[in-house]
């Protein structure tokens, strides 16, 4: 098997699931690691024993290197599509942590060069590696709810919420909704198995805190099944009907959700769905993360586009754009 050689780009706190996740595939070396200062590259590299990373804080310098086969972007938002645009130009496969840009026309533009030049890019919307969800999409698939109406998605922090980069506007290009909310709407499509959006009524706003970016987002997606999904964003919120990518589902034969995991039919008990060997060490488990670098090396090896790639990323792009945009001027946005 061929040693895939990675470059990380990025040392906060994701970063450190995808590294984890690499360093549990076999023939895989990480080549290069890159962030924002020389203290915090060389803390991270010695931190996972990358002994032979060479260590930079000069990205660009890093997208012509040949011992480089693709890059892992862990980045503020702001950095996505110029790091990603970088690297495909010189013939590399990118994996972009969610979200895939700041806004629909980077996605366009990483699109456009990853198609001339052939490249992979995968984008990081974890949760469908995430067993439980699986369990509940494959009933789904299967008809057991029947016609799915509606359904209810929560990406919240409860009496919390994020500092930093993460409340910029110029570098994460939204709030709550980009951060969080995203993860809300691609589990709910993955759920429904991956329909077109045909509309987004939507009501952002800031309440929590002193930033220039929502804290509270509540959308309405019409999909082109007929469904209609709600879905909610938050930082700071006093509840949440649920944790992160917590999904309701309702249908015509019966009651699906994850998180918790069962479904619940007409005239019969409850079903749980929950893995019965399943054991997490927190929500957003370390075993999500590392199948979904597991795929994402597959993909390389067989040099097959990745699902969550191109088109689930820029999906989530253009429901988030129309959501802001809906938001400002009160009105439907249709696709």
């Amino acid at each position: 098997m061929k040693t895939l050689r990675i470059a990380v780009i990025g040392t906060g706190y994701i970063a450190d699931y995808h590294v984890r996740g690499l360093l549990e595939q076999p023939a895989v070396e990480i080549t290069a690691v890159a962030a924002a200062t020389e203290g915090s590259v060389k803390k991270f590299a010695e931190k996972y024993h990358l002994t032979d990373a060479f260590l930079t804080t000069d990205v660009p310098a890093l997208a012509p290197r040949e011992d480089v086969d693709a890059v892992i972007i862990s980045t503020p938002n702001k950095f996505h599509a110029p790091y990603a645009l970088a690297f495909l130009e010189q013939g590399k496969d990118v994996f972009l942590e969610k979200p895939m840009a700041m806004n629909a026309r980077e996605g366009e533009e990483i699109i456009a060069l990853a198609e001339e030049k052939g490249r992979i890019v995968m984008t990081g919307h974890m949760w469908r590696f995430d067993r439980e969800v699986n369990a509940l999409r494959e009933k789904v698939a299967q008809g057991v709810l029947g016609e799915i109406i509606k359904t209810k998605g929560y990406g919240i922090h409860v009496n919390w919420g994020p500092g930093g980069w993460f409340t910029r506007k110029d570098l994460a290009g939204g709030g709550a909704l980009i951060d969080m909310g995203v993860h809300a709407i691609d589990t709910v499509r993955y759920l429904l198995g991956d329909p077109r959006p045909l509309s987004v009524y939507a009501r952002t706003g800031t309440f929590y805190g002193s930033y220039d970016v929502d804290d509270t987002a509540e959308l309405m997606i019409t999909w082109e099944n007929g469904t209609v999904s709600l879905i909610e964003s938050g930082w700071w919120h006093p509840h949440a009907d649920g944790p992160e990518a917590a999904t309701r589902l309702f249908g015509t034969r019966g009651y699906g959700s994850v998180f918790p995991t069962f479904i619940k039919l007409k005239g019969e008990e409850e079903q749980n769905l929950t893995p019965g060997d399943l054991v997490k060490s927190e929500h957003c488990d370390q075993s999500i993360y590392t199948r979904q670098m597991e795929y994402f090396l597959t993909c390389l090896r067989e040099r097959t586009q990745p699902s969550p790639g191109m088109e689930e990323g820029q999906t989530v792009m253009r429901i988030v754009d129309a959501a802001y945009l809906s938001s400002r001027e009160n009105r439907v946005v249709h696709f």
